[in-house]
């Protein structure tokens, strides 16, 4: 029997390896020995702990080693006994006021991945601190119980599938003749939406619903490329809107109905508004540093602090702990309502994009094009580049030692919360009316070869010549 090897590192949310090469039993039970310790050491073990699973290949026979090893230390566990979208999990931990949770999944990563993801007892990503207790724990012997605890095998998606059906209003949607694309992309949130649907008698569509380990031809990632299909189907279903959810169903992306994309910031946005102006529900915003500055204006217009943060939903969860928050969120379409959960949910963010588009009767393509009118042009692009980490390395510290220019503007001023964001003078920002102020950010990652570069802009040109002039600037200097 091999021996397993210390790959384990728990990240916001958990661990995540390659299936076979780190993603194995060995390790899954390092990674989940390390949770028992921390919940017979720092929660109540007798509340016991949820276990969930995603779609991906062998995410069922991995969540029943962690309930084996949960169940040998005396803990008692609720393993769910089926597909699971992760804020379904997320859900079951607050209402069972259980210990914890653990969720067998790798969101929105190829198919080769597979994670472990840790939910606290409060139905949100563990703080910074719990991570850093749960790791402290890795490869340290978990004591045998006299006893093994119970392993009860539950449905989780019942009682979550209710709490987000009441969340909206299905009437509305159905009266407003919308129809939708759903598309769940081979993951979790199969089933979820068609089912709320169907029963209402909303016209809807689904796509990528089978269950398929292998994505076929995707990463379960609401961006393009991997959306490039949902935007042929819902012109050719003549759809009003495309709602899509990731692999484990805990964000979201959108197409309109003419088969643009929508991205995470106008969808944010889009719901901040809807919140502010039609529910006028209390509290504070929260953004991560690399999100829409629209959000920053359309929080002045209506007196609402707004909290920018460093980029990682954790930050979004520890602030609705501690106060009071209205939504929170990131780019890569992970938001989150704390009067829902302080969680990431993909499917009622989805049904509430199709809430608001009945009460303001406007499809998706028309209520993004009232933002922009409203609040100024603001257009948004991201390139990931897979480059060697001294290339990286290079990049940044070039970056931190001071560049006058990108694409021909002058650099205003540099903030640097996370990765290195430059403020740039663009001359088409004085041609169009409230234009959007432009800025690009590099952030490298800190696990992979991988330096992200993100910008904003008043037009698409304005964005593609930014990201093409950062380019040449890491690659070349």
């Amino acid at each position: 029997m091999s021996e397993a090897k210390t790959v384990v590192k728990f990240g916001t949310d958990g661990w995540r390896g390659v299936i076979a090469d780190d993603f194995t039993y060995a390790n899954v039970r390092v990674a989940v020995s390390a949770i028992a310790h921390y919940v017979l050491k720092h929660e109540d073990p007798a509340a016991g702990v949820c276990i969930g699973y995603d779609t991906r290949f062998g995410s069922k026979s991995f969540a029943k080693v962690a309930a084996d090893v949960l169940a040998s230390a005396g803990i008692p566990v609720f393993l769910a006994n089926g597909i699971t979208p992760t804020p379904a999990l997320s859900y079951a931990v607050r209402g069972r006021k259980a210990a914890g949770g653990v969720m067998i999944t790798s969101s929105h990563n190829p198919p080769e991945w597979n994670g472990v993801k840790y939910k606290a007892s409060y139905g949100g990503s563990g703080k910074p601190s719990i991570m850093t207790a749960i790791e402290s724990y890795l490869l340290a012997p978990l004591p045998a119980a006299e006893k093994p605890a119970p392993i009860e095998e539950v449905d989780f998606n019942p009682e979550y599938i209710a709490a987000i059906t009441k969340f909206v209003d299905l009437g509305a949607i159905k009266a407003s003749g919308y129809r939708f694309l759903i598309d769940t992309m081979f993951g979790a949130g199969r089933g979820v939406i068609k089912g709320i649907f169907d029963k209402a008698g909303i016209p809807n569509v689904e796509m990528r619903s089978e269950i398929n380990p292998s994505f076929p031809g995707i990463n379960p990632e609401p961006i393009l490329p991997h959306i490039a299909l949902t935007q042929k189907v819902v012109v050719a279903e003549k759809c009003d809107a495309g709602l899509v959810t990731d692999g484990d169903a805990d964000r979201i992306g959108a197409v309109d109905e003419h088969g643009n994309v929508v991205d995470a910031h106008k969808i944010f946005c889009v719901l901040l508004k809807w919140l502010i102006e039609r529910k006028q529900w209390p509290g504070e915003v929260t953004r991560a540093f690399n999100t829409t500055k629209m959000i920053d204006r359309i929080c002045a217009k209506h007196g609402r602090k707004l909290n920018e943060h460093g980029i990682g939903f954790k930050y979004v969860c520890d602030l609705m702990l501690e106060k009071e928050i209205l939504i929170g969120g990131e780019e890569s379409g992970g938001m989150g309502i704390s009067k829902h959960l302080p969680e990431r949910d993909g499917l009622l963010n989805s049904l509430l994009l199709a809430n608001i588009m009945a009460d303001e009767k406007k499809t998706l393509g028309e209520l993004v094009a009232s933002l922009q009118a409203e609040y100024g042009e603001h257009q948004y692009g991201r390139i990931d580049m897979h480059i060697d980490d001294s290339l990286k390395q290079s990049a940044i510290n070039r970056a931190k030692a001071g560049v006058d220019a990108f694409a021909g503007m002058k650099v205003l001023r540099v903030e640097t919360m996370d990765g290195i964001k430059f403020f740039l003078d663009n001359p088409e920002a004085a041609t169009k009316p409230n234009a959007a102020e432009t800025w690009l950010l590099l952030r490298a990652s800190g696990t992979e070869p991988l330096l992200r570069v993100y910008c904003e802009s008043c037009s698409v040109e304005s964005v593609n010549k930014v990201l093409e002039a950062a380019r040449e600037f890491v690659l070349h200097g």
